[in-house]
């Protein structure tokens, strides 16, 4: 059976604007005293030409020497820079404001940009989402010439980006962090190409057993074709990851720049990879901000709430 969030009535898009706030983690103060250049980060409102229209909001996180095709920085007083050797990797993924990955591997300045979306319609079927994301490769392979890229994905989000990945070769990596199995057909037809998959073994939201699934069905579809699925289960951790935090970046870091071709060595780690931009106690609160908790998306303590409201109604 799958395993999918409860549905929820239809949300509404969201302006890029609702998260100004959040381009920035609380600490990157602290990339900033490894002697590194952090990344620049960009608001984006990526236009999608489908039935219903609109833009998909996102923050796109540039290495410090990356450019858009045709030069020109963003001050007219600055030198030009070079752009990064063509068709880098860079890891699309939902929202994730409470993680850090992605500002990580752009700071790496190795030309690994990220690209964090807040799809216009998450909810019972992946279909307007995985347009999303599809819209927003296209526009960074005509913004910035790439065309190769790892898919990531939190809960729902892990939906979008193994069924936008199945039949996409653009797509080279997934990684599913607290993944469904619900609209996850895709993992069979991804293989060769390489997946993580990451879990809590005490998820009250989506049990371990949907990444232990998934597992099977991209294992299933290989067929002679190969490929390498990762399997990590973190002890006791629930839907958000939350005790394993830092690991999980720090894992989602080093396939993503694997992935990329980019060596991450004991420097980068310590300096780079294993800074903290989000304190324990402030990751909730500004996932809620960051509508990563918005329905259908729950975590372990809104799960209990609607069922005791459900029970009771």
């Amino acid at each position: 059976m799958a395993s999918t969030l409860l549905p929820h009535p239809r949300p509404q898009p969201h302006s890029i604007h609702e998260y100004a706030a959040l381009a920035h983690p609380p600490h990157l103060s602290r990339l900033a005293s490894s002697a590194r250049h952090p990344a620049l980060v960009e608001p984006l409102s990526i236009d999608v030409d489908d039935p219903q229209g609109g833009f998909v909001p996102g923050f796109l996180h540039l290495p410090p020497d990356m450019l858009p095709r045709g030069g020109g920085g963003r001050d007219d007083e600055d030198p030009p820079r070079p752009r990064p050797p063509h068709g880098r990797a860079p890891p699309l993924g939902r929202r994730g404001r409470r993680r850090r990955a992605e500002l990580h591997l752009a700071t790496l300045g190795r030309g690994i940009p990220a690209l964090r979306l807040d799809y216009r319609y998450p909810g019972a079927t992946t279909a307007p989402c995985v347009r999303d994301a599809r819209a927003a490769m296209a526009y960074l392979g005509d913004a910035y010439g790439l065309d190769r890229f790892v898919l990531v994905g939190w809960s729902f989000g892990s939906a979008v980006a193994l069924d936008a990945a199945a039949d996409d070769p653009r797509v080279v990596a997934c990684a599913a962090v607290a993944g469904q199995t619900a609209g996850c057909e895709g993992v069979a037809r991804l293989a060769p190409r390489p997946l993580l998959l990451l879990h809590g073994s005490a998820d009250g939201t989506l049990a371990v057993g949907c990444s232990h699934r998934l597992e099977r069905m991209y294992k299933e579809g290989m067929g002679d074709r190969g490929g390498r699925c990762e399997l990590h289960v973190f002890a006791e951790d629930g839907h958000t990851l939350e005790k394993n935090a830092e690991k999980a970046e720090e894992m989602l870091c080093e396939f993503i720049a694997r992935c990329a071709g980019v060596e991450v060595g004991d420097e980068d780690r310590r300096n780079v990879v294993g800074q903290a931009l989000v304190d324990d106690e402030e990751r909730k609160g500004l996932m809620q901000k960051g509508g990563d908790l918005r329905a259908p998306e729950r975590d372990e303590e809104q799960t209990i709430h609607d069922t005791e409201r459900h029970e009771r109604g």
